[in-house]
């Protein structure tokens, strides 16, 4: 159930960037998986919030590239999408609240899982394309084989 969610909500907002239709399901086959692979890293294996969310965010990457030379579109078309259920806007929500209420431990404690996932997010992006550099790196020497 929760794969058709994350499907949907990356199929929607690939609408509402207006990409290519060719691209809504395998940008939402890519959010769904990721999300799947999120949902049993975070919950079922522990493994914290920053690392499932590092995890998550390198595989967005990999599977957006991947996608992108098969359709032949930028990898950015894949990579937002996707990217949709991971965005902490519902802790940024309670960061704000918590401060206008005065609840001010309460929002700090916010404002490090927003600070944590924002942050994972940004360098599983960065070491994804390190990786995917390193994949389908080939050197001059050999291009021409």
């Amino acid at each position: 159930m929760e794969f058709i969610l994350a499907d949907i909500s990356t199929i929607c907002f690939g609408v509402l960037m207006n990409i290519p239709k060719r691209a809504y399901i395998p940008g939402g086959i890519i959010g769904g998986l990721v999300w799947i692979l999120y949902v049993i890293m975070y919950y079922q294996l522990h493994f914290g919030l920053a690392m499932s969310n590092l995890l998550a965010a390198i595989m967005i990457s990999i599977l957006s590239l991947m996608a992108a030379r098969k359709f032949r579109l930028p990898m950015i078309i894949f990579n937002v999408p996707a990217l949709v259920s991971f965005v902490p806007g519902g802790q940024s929500y309670q960061v704000v609240r918590n401060f206008v209420l005065g609840n001010y431990g309460t929002a700090v404690s916010y404002l490090y899982q927003v600070i944590v996932i924002a942050g994972a997010i940004t360098l599983g992006f960065g070491l994804g394309d390190v990786i995917n550099a390193a994949l389908h790196y080939r050197p001059k020497k050999w291009k021409n084989r």
